[in-house]
């Protein structure tokens, strides 16, 4: 059967639709194709904008020989990882089980079944003395073993599966709930892992930690540290600046056209994996703009001003919502269209603004990227040097939109437009932007039109003015974070619009609640619905990864459901999930850190503000765009039981209203 990718909706499929490989994308047909074949099945996952997946199907996946191997002796499927996370974090975690580590591309080796036995990601089409297996070879190897060896494969697969289901049920052996010495503890831990010198947690490679730097920030806020611990409190101060200056100064941010890559290739920050994901950008507007609030770096809140530049200019879909992605490549080069050398810069520049330029961003004649070329690097954190070159990064924009530009996937995510649309909402807000908040409302608002469809399901994706895909847990979860987001903060530009997005939440929330709930009790919610395709494995993800797991978006929304409503069910869910954490948090805090945010947000007590009748929101607006950031919901109140003025709740604890602002303030 010849190829079937060419008409398929995913780019990433659609990238593979002229390769020789016989590929199918995924289906349960496709399994039942290869139990009719007995062949195993070969599952071969990446994304649109991977610089690895475009090596490795440039150089095996497009190769007549090596597809000859493939088509012969296995059913090839092509997943896009983006659409379908369900079955990618399936095959990652089995990967990962067998060889320590997993990454894109990810090539796995399954039973006619779809149970995996083997598998691992890049793999060259011949010997290059890297220690890895050529594919061609591979393929060979794992055929041969397929037809002489069965049985031990079977028991191989048997093995991984049982291995993740004890890894899903290892938290509900936990005992007690998550405290605030366990809290603390965590925050000591992350705080110990930092990379005092380039900032940043670990090694190379070095991936944005946005989540992490949003619980340290947190915890900053907490009496335990904040007055009970100073010497502490500054630690937390260094390590989130150090790593947020980094960051902002560093080749993971686009010194010329804003936005984030997607992580640096070195410890220094310097040389970046050039591909541009939405979610990236979305978290790292979150963090910057809290950031901002606490420390008032004029750095941090032009990144998040460029970030949002390069969003909308480059990003923004006319129908609704944002694009995923951009690739790393362009004219087939990884970073090509980034790069520059010092008379590419001189030619736009001319001689002296050229020479400056170079200097401050350090582009030189041997480059720090490849060939001759530099990626833009600010050499000092000088803030005014900065500005004074705005007009020539103006320049250089200009010219490099006139560079053939890498690819983009045009699809749109339900998940990583819910976390947009929370980033946004925060930095319209507290920057005073009220068109930035209104590309919040307008993003929401699509997603409920358009993403939405019986009894409050959510799709997954869209493309081409058509939904698709069954809603996952993150599309619920973070799409309800994200609603509560906008309603926290929408009344201050459009009167009483809270209590729309208030119950939309809540109706999305509950939806998740019913559909993902785990039937035994057990804490935690499963990443598909009862009524999904049914896979070889149904996970529980505790972890986060470059984006928050669904189960620590949803701790976040309880919480913030129960301050607004009073419905006991939401702190119950609430509780059930906090008896899963001790166990985790003692492993890895920094894999938790939405989940640990949520949990000390909660802790803190989220702030409840009402106000009814002529009063301004405006006051609310300034006072609390001058403090360090806290989860306060600003709501335009029409209870008939409520007197006129302001009125303040933290958890369950109300005040008495009052007619002025400043009498609400000393007590936030």
């Amino acid at each position: 059967m010849p190829n079937l990718l060419a008409k398929e909706k995913s780019l990433y499929l659609r990238q593979h639709g002229d390769n020789p490989v016989d590929w199918r994308p995924w289906s349960p047909e496709v399994l039942k194709e290869a139990q009719a074949a007995d062949k195993p099945l070969l599952l071969s996952i990446g994304y649109s904008s991977c610089h690895w997946c475009h090596v490795m199907a440039h150089e095996s996946f497009e190769d007549e020989y090596i597809a000859g191997i493939m088509n012969e002796h296995f059913v090839c499927v092509k997943i896009d990882r983006e659409e379908r996370p369900d079955l990618d974090k399936i095959y990652m975690e089995a990967v990962q089980m067998l060889n320590g580590q997993g990454g894109w591309p990810l090539n796995v080796f399954c039973l006619p079944d779809g149970r995996p036995f083997a598998g691992g990601t890049y793999f060259p089409p011949s010997e290059r003395g890297q220690g890895l297996i050529p594919w061609p070879q591979l393929l060979v190897r794992i055929s041969d073993f397929y037809c002489r060896e069965r049985e031990k494969l079977e028991e191989n697969a048997e093995a991984i599966l049982q291995n993740m289901a004890t890894a899903v049920n290892t938290a509900a052996k936990a005992e007690g709930n998550l405290n605030q010495q366990q809290l603390l503890a965590a925050s000591h831990a992350i705080c110990g892992n930092h990379d005092d010198e380039w900032g940043g947690f670990g090694e190379a490679p070095k991936f944005p930690p946005s989540m992490t730097l949003n619980y340290l920030l947190e915890m900053r806020n907490t009496s335990a540290i904040d007055e009970r611990n100073p010497s502490f409190a500054k630690r937390i101060d260094e390590v989130v600046q150090k790593s947020l200056d980094a960051m902002a100064l560093g080749g993971i941010y686009d010194q010329i056209g804003g936005g984030f890559a997607r992580y640096s290739v070195d410890r220094y920050w310097r040389i970046p994996h050039f591909e541009k994901m939405l979610y990236d950008n979305a978290l790292l507007l979150d963090v910057y703009t809290k950031g901002w609030l606490r420390y008032r770096s004029p750095l941090y809140r032009a990144v998040v001003e460029e970030t949002i530049g390069w969003l909308e200019r480059e990003m923004m879909s006319p129908e609704g919502g944002f694009f995923s992605s951009l690739d790393a490549d362009s004219e087939g080069e990884e970073g090509k269209f980034q790069v520059w050398s010092p008379d590419q810069v001189r030619d736009i520049l001319g001689r002296d603004d050229g020479q400056e330029f170079c200097r401050v961003y350090g582009i030189t004649e041997e480059g720090n990227f490849e060939n001759g070329f530099s990626n833009p690097v600010l050499s000092q954190n000088d803030f005014e040097i900065r500005e004074s070159l705005a007009p020539l990064r103006a320049k250089m924009l200009a010219a490099r939109q006139q560079r053939v530009g890498p690819g983009k996937d045009v699809k749109q995510l339900t998940s990583w437009n819910s976390l947009l649309i929370r980033g946004l909402a925060e930095a319209g807000y507290y920057f005073g932007n009220k068109d930035w908040l209104l590309a919040a409302k307008r993003t929401a608002d699509w997603i409920w039109e358009k993403l939405r469809f019986e009894e409050n399901r959510l799709h997954a994706a869209y493309h081409d003015g058509e939904a698709h895909l069954n809603g996952y847990l993150d599309d619920y979860a973070f799409y309800a974070e994200a609603l509560l987001g906008l309603a926290a903060k929408i009344d201050w530009i459009e009167d009483g619009a809270s209590r729309i997005y208030i119950e939309r939440a809540q109706k999305i929330a509950d939806a998740a609640l019913q559909l993902f709930d785990d039937p035994s009790g057990k804490p935690g919610f499963f990443f598909t619905s009862q009524d999904h395709e049914q896979l070889v494995f149904r996970q529980k993800e505790w972890w986060d990864n470059p984006m928050p797991c669904g189960n620590s978006s949803l701790i976040h929304s309880l919480s913030c459901l129960f301050a607004l409503t009073g419905e006991v069910r939401y702190i119950e869910h609430l509780n059930n999930l906090r008896t899963a954490y001790p166990f985790y948090v003692q492993r890895y805090p920094s894999g938790i850190a939405h989940a640990l945010t949520g949990f000390s947000s909660d802790a803190i007590g989220i702030v409840v503000i009402k106000l009814k009748g002529p009063g301004s929101l405006d006051p609310p607006q300034i006072s609390l765009s001058e403090k360090s950031w806290r989860r306060v919901f600003l709501i335009r109140s029409e209870e008939e039981a409520q007197p006129e003025g302001y009125q303040l709740c933290v958890g369950t604890r109300c005040l008495a209203p009052v007619a002025e602002w400043d009498a609400i303030l000393q007590y936030i």
